[in-house]
């Protein structure tokens, strides 16, 4: 997209004039100038149009006197096109051609509109991926998705109407206005003048009135949207708890709501079309008396009057435009003002200027008294400084709350620090390029989410120029190739919305094959095993032991018997280091560290009996019940 485009386009832009100012650069975008072309002759068919246009009442008024026996125009007109036949032929001849013109220039400005949208679309999908984690952990997915289909539809309601309309209504007011000055008089045109000016008034203040009326209506839509989309989303949760009517009932209360605003906004469309109708209707009553009174006069045929009535008529459709091109254009900025309010939202982590590509030497990572807050109020980490040396493994672990996972989200630069630094082989992440950076991170969520697509798309996420040999491979490090192939599609296989049709285990194992596939020299667990069962967590720690092997590996984990084996353990409580070793130095000290281990051990071995004794009951053998402390 060029510079120029990146402008901002205002939401509160209201006039026509604002609007073409602000969307210009993409209706005359520098890098097309095959759609520079299109303008230019979308714009000379449109003055064509127009002249032709006005010849058209021309003609009906020569027929009409040529019929009446008024006709004297041979010193101007050839005698062989003064019949009333031809002249009735060159009437219709010249609406037909009119069309056309008409039709050509929309055509030649389709793609003009449909390439403004597209990039306007793209930006407003581009400007979303930018923004802050914390942006899209406040925001309904349902809403946003709305927000945007009805931005994108207003963007090419005010592109098309304003150019392909509002200047043509414009121009021919102004050459209807010189016709009748030129052959009637002044006061022809004044009474044009006052009914378009009492028009024009009247169609703003109630297309004013109407915007309210319809900012309720797209707020109760959004919200139905949300609650639609949410509920969706959570369909195993609805269907746990058979809450379907009620989730029914709330998503009909908000369009009960859509319903009243939606009626309140056709009612008022009917009142505004009366109003203009009966504006209008009283202007041209006028003009046709005055005409007619002088027609009984002797100072106009009978073809000057029906040419003002003609003239009249022909300047109602594109008045009646004048009208619909406001309302569509205020009712575009309506649609299009929170998806304005999203361009405008700045991202809160940006490359630095001078940002340079994250150089990888080692991969060694370091938390140098590291403070943050996702709240002002309640600070998360508190001078935190520890090293991940390159080639080894570090695990974070702590009660809930601690900050765990903070860490991860500030190494992404999902957030920045607030003080201290993070480093990766002695480059401040903040001084790095996101993009180099995120390149050279693996990551292995506790919540893997994937893609509605198939296993190999989900897979190849990782890296999207991978072979399907590459893909393969990748699956079976992350031991998960054998119960593909098993699918009826293989790789092939729809995984479905966010992968509910996978388990939990076999989420974890696509997540392990794309971070594999990525082959990333710095490594994230954030815990990864947590969700699991004790067998699935063990096959899956297998896993991430073979991808984790010779790589800088950051682990935050709940479940201790998962970093047993990590190089060091640090332990983290209320936003500080309070403990940190290794797992055996640790069970030494007899801190927080060992009493975490003892109550996990003590759930867990609680968890092995009540699965002998439900084993035990369905075979009929009684199990001794363990006596206190052993």
């Amino acid at each position: 997209m060029t510079a120029t485009a990146k402008k901002t386009v205002s939401a509160d832009s209201s006039n026509p004039l604002g609007t073409i100012v602000n969307l210009w650069p993409y209706m005359w975008p520098s890098d097309r100038p095959d759609l520079k072309m299109r303008v230019v002759w979308a714009t000379v068919f449109l003055l064509a149009s127009k002249l032709v246009l006005l010849l058209v009442p021309y003609f009906f008024k020569w027929a009409t006197d040529a019929l009446n026996g008024k006709m004297d125009m041979a010193d101007i007109v050839p005698s062989f096109l003064l019949g009333a036949v031809m002249l009735v032929i060159a009437y219709n001849f010249a609406r037909i051609f009119q069309a056309g013109l008409n039709q050509l220039r929309d055509a030649l400005f389709a793609s003009v509109g449909q390439y403004a949208v597209r990039q306007l679309a793209y930006r407003t999908f581009v400007h979303l991926h930018r923004l802050s984690l914390r942006f899209h952990l406040e925001r309904r997915t349902g809403g946003l998705s709305r927000v945007i289909e009805r931005g994108t539809k207003g963007i090419e309601t005010i592109v098309r109407f304003t150019i392909l309309n509002s200047v043509p209504t414009i121009i021919e007011f102004l050459l209807t206005a010189i016709v009748f000055w030129a052959g009637y008089g002044f006061s022809y045109v004044l009474v044009t003048a006052v009914t378009v000016a009492l028009y024009i008034w009247f169609t703003v203040r109630a297309s004013d009135w109407r915007i309210s009326i319809r900012r309720s209506m797209n707020e109760s839509d959004t919200e139905a949207n949300t609650k639609a989309i949410d509920s969706l989303l959570n369909f195993e949760t609805v269907k746990y708890f058979g809450n379907e009517e009620m989730e029914a009932r709330r998503f009909d209360q908000s369009m009960a709501r859509y319903e009243r605003a939606a009626t309140q906004v056709w009612t008022s469309l009917g009142w505004l079309n009366f109003g203009q109708a009966l504006i209008f209707g009283v202007g041209t009553a006028v003009m046709m008396v005055m005409s007619a009174l002088a027609v009984q006069r002797g100072d106009q045929t009978i073809g000057d009057f029906v040419f003002i009535n003609a003239m009249l008529i022909q300047l109602a459709i594109p008045l009646n435009f004048i009208g619909f091109v406001y309302r569509e254009i205020r009712q575009g900025l309506t649609d299009i003002e929170q998806m304005f309010d999203l361009l405008e939202v700045e991202a809160e982590v940006e490359d630095s200027p001078d940002a340079q590509p994250l150089a990888i030497k080692a991969g060694a990572i370091a938390f140098r008294d590291v403070h943050f807050a996702y709240d002002p109020a309640r600070p998360i980490l508190k001078g935190v400084s520890f090293e991940v040396p390159a080639g080894k493994t570090v695990a974070v672990v702590g009660p809930s709350g601690a900050g765990k996972s903070t860490l991860s989200r500030l190494l992404y630069r999902f957030y920045d620090v607030q003080q201290g630094a993070i480093t990766i082989d002695g480059q401040d992440v903040r001084d790095v390029t996101q993009k180099s950076l995120r390149a050279a991170i693996g990551m292995v969520p506790q919540d893997t989410v994937l893609f509605n697509d198939t296993i190999a798309y989900n897979i190849r996420y990782g890296r999207p120029d991978a072979s399907d040999e590459e893909v393969r491979a990748a699956a079976e490090i992350a031991q998960i190739s054998g119960f593909i192939e098993h699918l009826p599609d293989g790789f092939k296989s729809m995984v479905g919305e966010r992968g509910l049709k996978l388990s939990g285990g076999e989420k974890q194992r696509v997540a392990i094959a794309r971070t594999v596939l990525k082959s990333p020299p710095i490594l994230i667990l954030d815990e990864a095993t947590s969700a699991l069962d004790t067998r699935t967590e063990q096959e899956i720690q297998a896993a991430l032991e073979i991808v984790s092997k010779n790589r800088t590996t950051l682990v935050i984990a709940h479940r201790l018997s998962t970093v047993v084996g990590a190089d060091e353990i640090i332990v983290l409580k209320d936003g500080r280091i309070a403990e940190r070793g290794t797992h055996a130095g640790l069970l030494r000290q007899n801190g927080l560290y060992a009493s975490m281990w003892n109550r996990q051990r003590e759930a867990t071995e609680a968890e092995e009996h009540l699965k002998q004794v439900r084993e035990a009951d369905e075979m009929g053998v009684v199990v001794r019940q363990p006596a206190p402390g052993e």
